[in-house]
């Protein structure tokens, strides 16, 4: 789509996710043995032939630059347009502190936004874990002429976030907060579809005024000016990650094959950095069941709906039952693990003992030796 350009937010790092963001962003985070949770939002951005993507930015993000380099793996690295990294670069006052809200994020970066030269912005967020079918919200998008259109979902990908009301012609009448469940509405997967013109107009409006929030300043005001908000409907699985819970349920969640189609249907791949590694080695006495486990581990215990990333090493005798051990985790000899996540480059000597629970998962942070 040569007139459509995406933007993905890819700043923030919630403190719910606690060691698992301490050196990185919520969208850097690993995710499903292989990927990151940019990945899909590249991915859908990609699938659709958006191939123009700028990626905003603001603190932690070496993580994320180490693994989009430049664009390669997304076919986004291009002489002109292509995968652009975007820091705070924008007026003075957008220089301090945390971002408090996505147009505060956009008019940092309004000096590239207004240099697209495309007609029509999506707007993403990069810790969505969603394989969103966008050639099909953009057709939706032309076809109804709307200035906005909101991808949505009939189950709340997070907590609190916002609802669309849909009207009798389809578009949106009401915009609803804090109705993580049930009621009435569909739940806004903060992905939107917006024209150039509207977005810079929203985000000037918001700076006048000092407001920093896209839904409830923006998008609440153009409501109420009588705009009309198109609907798409996202029928996949969907789930926002901005806690610790969050993460590892969405990780489990990966190990039922409905879930994986869904998430992986083989008409929109999910693309993500190459990594070549040698096959996973299993050992003569190894166990595993309703295990994801990526290339180059080398299983010798036993591991019980768990996932692995690459190169892990699971010694004799570990018993690993609903696990997440990411990148070049080493579980010694004789180790028990109960819903524990390790994060990279994480060593657990030999006959220790973890257990946390579903609801409060054991995080062991990057590059620890217990």
């Amino acid at each position: 789509m040569s007139d459509f350009h995406g933007i993905i937010f890819a700043y923030g790092a919630e403190s719910e996710l606690g060691a698992l963001v301490g050196r990185r962003t919520s969208s850097s985070l690993p995710f499903c043995g292989r990927y990151r949770l940019i990945d899909f939002a590249l991915s859908s951005l990609a699938n659709a032939g958006v191939n123009n993507v700028g990626v905003i930015m603001q603190q932690d993000y070496q993580s994320l630059l180490d693994h989009l380099g430049s664009g390669k793996d997304w076919d986004m690295n291009r002489r002109h347009g292509g995968l652009r990294m975007l820091p705070p670069f924008g007026l003075p006052e957008y220089h301090t502190g945390n971002y408090l809200g996505t147009i505060e994020a956009l008019n940092a970066v309004s000096t590239y936004i207004n240099d697209i030269p495309q007609s029509h912005v999506i707007l993403m967020h990069g810790n969505v874990a969603a394989n969103i079918d966008l050639d099909a919200a953009i057709q939706q998008h032309l076809s109804t002429g709307s200035d906005i259109t909101a991808v949505c979902t009939r189950v709340a990908p997070s907590p609190s976030g916002p609802h669309f009301v849909a009207g009798t012609d389809g578009f949106a009448k009401e915009l609803l907060f804090d109705r993580a469940s049930g009621g009435t509405g569909v739940a806004s997967l903060e992905t939107y579809i917006i024209s150039k013109h509207l977005l810079l107009e929203m985000m000037e409006q918001c700076k006048k005024t000092n407001r920093l929030h896209f839904h409830r300043d923006a998008m609440m005001s153009y409501l109420d000016d009588g705009g009309k908000i198109g609907i798409f409907m996202h029928e996949g699985y969907a789930k926002a990650i901005t806690t610790v819970e969050g993460y590892y349920s969405a990780n489990m969640d990966m190990l039922d094959a409905k879930n994986r189609a869904s998430m992986f249907p083989a008409g929109r791949p999910v693309r993500t950095k190459n990594a070549e590694e040698v096959s996973t080695y299993y050992g003569e006495d190894a166990f595993s069941s309703n295990s994801l486990v990526a290339d180059g581990c080398i299983i010798e215990g036993s591991i019980r709906n768990c996932i692995l990333f690459s190169a892990v090493h699971v010694e004799e005798g570990a018993e690993l039952e609903g696990c997440i051990i990411m990148k070049d985790g080493v579980i010694g000899k004789n180790v028990k693990l109960n819903a524990v996540i390790t994060d990279k480059n994480v060593s657990i000597s030999d006959s220790t003992t973890l257990s946390g629970s579903p609801k409060m998962p054991y995080v062991v942070p990057k590059d620890a030796s217990l």
